[in-house]
């Protein structure tokens, strides 16, 4: 099966199609006035750490420094992403004890800045596919909570399998599927995993290059 996608960009949208064997497979819009930044991994700067309020003010290039509370800090991805069925919080250590003024850090905004208030972030990256979510910094396998229960231990146990044969030396970081991942073959689920990890890696080369606070 033959599946291109089509990328048109404009100042005003961007529109991109998934085509199979030439068939309209989905389409997606994304007009820029109605950007958010949730999802945006940055190198940031640890610009003040307030330990009586557990958080951190991160300086991530924007008008108005991020927050990064402590439960952010350290929380699993797995815990706080929609598709997760499943959490597994580590304990928490005082947020002066983890980072510093003038650290460089990588973060992803996990909710967009409301009037007076700066975006919200996490240090624990997830990066969405198409039919799975990647969590370098984790090793957990998990399934969406809207698959049915029946189902979910297979589909975690395959997960498993196709993210260990499509790893090489080094690789780690762990997956969830998502919702609309339910029945897809192993030969797209394979695509989708060789895809996130490509995209990781170049997040990674990127916070290597650019000085914070950058957008990678």
């Amino acid at each position: 099966m033959q599946q291109d996608i089509l990328i048109n960009w404009s100042p005003q949208e961007t529109r991109v199609a998934v085509v199979e064997t030439g068939a309209l497979q989905e389409i997606h819009v994304e007009r820029t006035l109605e950007r958010g930044l949730v999802g945006n991994v940055y190198i940031g700067k640890v610009a003040r750490v307030l330990p009586g309020m557990q958080s951190a003010f991160i300086d991530i290039g924007l008008e108005r420094a991020a927050f990064l509370h402590v439960a952010d800090l350290m929380s699993s991805v797995a815990a706080r992403h929609a598709d997760s069925d499943q959490a597994n919080p580590s304990p928490i250590l005082p947020i002066e004890k983890q980072v510093f003024e003038g650290q460089s850090l990588m973060v992803q905004v996990i909710k967009d800045p409301i009037g007076s208030k700066g975006a919200r972030l996490s240090s624990q990256i997830s990066i969405a596919g198409r039919l799975l979510v990647f969590l370098p910094q984790d090793q957990h396998i998990g399934v969406s909570q809207k698959i049915p229960l029946e189902q979910r231990e297979s589909l975690r146990a395959r997960l498993q399998k196709l993210a260990l044969d499509n790893s090489n030396q080094g690789d780690s970081g762990g997956f969830i599927l998502r919702t609309n991942g339910e029945d897809a073959s192993d030969a797209e689920l394979s695509e989708d995993i060789l895809y996130l990890r490509k995209m990781w890696a170049q997040i990674k080369a990127s916070s290597l290059r650019l000085p914070p606070p950058s957008l990678l």
